[in-house]
């Protein structure tokens, strides 16, 4: 049988499978072969797999079929939008580290999407409109607006949400999809951030044919560490720059200070918004440091 994993836990693993009918869906509760980590492959959620049953309810994960997207942290393969859930008001959105996972994103083959939250505790929409002029899907999203929207756009998708912890990621999901009840904490007055209140990666199906990951929070992301994009592939990642690269006076232009640029001509112009060259630059300066040996790190 073939399946999808929607849930992982101790080397567990949930797969969902479809009946022949295809109108209804039944789980597996499996384990894998030691093939696979012989080879150095973990399955994890959002894997097409295929399965024998060894018993009601049990089975063995068979065969891990080829993925068409894959991140680290967390583990999620196979995302079609990786949505970032972001705010303007406890905790105020780091445009550094937001620039950053949208970069990892597209880096992945993976559609970064951006979603601010607590609009009507402060109006997100200039911060906003730096991602809409990037080309970056853009949503607003308070007690008032923005739900219905989202949904439409994630229907039929595997889809993660992330963000900062305290965002308000669990009351967005909870406020579009009712039946999943996540839990939510309040923000901690000390911190300045929330609590962590989700525990393990798991997929959730939405009554619009597709599914949701919420996963744990982060306080900060390193992008070194999980997801090398050495400078060479760094201007791939800002999809704003694409129509202006090959206009540069030099060939090996960086796009961070030579004149003759077209892309911080487009900055200057106000084409391409300057905080995401900011980002890109700063990027770009960690990404010298980089060694070619350290791409072969698991």
């Amino acid at each position: 049988m073939q399946g999808l994993i929607i849930k992982a836990i101790g080397g567990i693993y949930t797969v969902e499978t479809k009946t022949e009918a295809q109108d209804a869906s039944c789980c597996f509760e499996c384990s894998a072969r030691g093939i696979f980590r012989k080879k150095n492959i973990s399955p994890c959620c959002g894997d097409l797999v295929e399965i024998s049953e060894t018993a009601q309810g049990e089975g063995i994960i068979e065969e891990i079929f080829p993925r068409k997207s894959e991140i680290i942290r967390p583990p999620l393969a196979n995302l079609d939008i990786l949505a970032f859930v972001a705010s303007t008001a406890k905790p105020v959105v780091n445009l550094p580290v937001l620039d950053k996972f949208i970069a990892v994103a597209e880096y992945k083959k993976i559609e970064p999407i951006v979603i601010f939250t607590k609009a009507d505790l402060c109006d997100p929409a200039e911060i906003a409109e730096i991602y809409k002029n990037s080309g970056i899907k853009t949503f607003i999203a308070d007690k008032q607006q923005g739900y219905d929207q989202i949904k439409q756009y994630l229907s039929g998708k595997l889809c993660a949400f992330t963000g900062n912890t305290g965002v308000g990621k669990s009351t967005l999901l909870n406020n579009m999809y009712p039946n999943l009840e996540l839990k939510t904490a309040e923000i901690s007055k000390k911190l300045g951030r929330g609590k962590h209140t989700t525990r393990h990666v798991e997929l959730f199906p939405t009554s619009n044919g597709g599914y949701i990951a919420d996963t744990p929070g982060f306080s900060s992301f390193d992008t070194n560490r999980y997801d090398i994009i050495f400078k060479d592939e760094l201007a791939g990642c800002f999809r704003e720059f694409a129509p202006f690269v090959d206009k540069c006076k030099f060939p090996d232009c960086s796009h961070t200070k030579e004149k003759g640029c077209a892309v911080i001509d487009a900055v200057n112009d106000g084409i391409i918004p300057k905080t995401r060259h900011e980002s890109y630059v700063q990027m770009y300066e960690n990404a010298k440091q980089l060694k070619e040996w350290e791409h072969k790190k698991p």
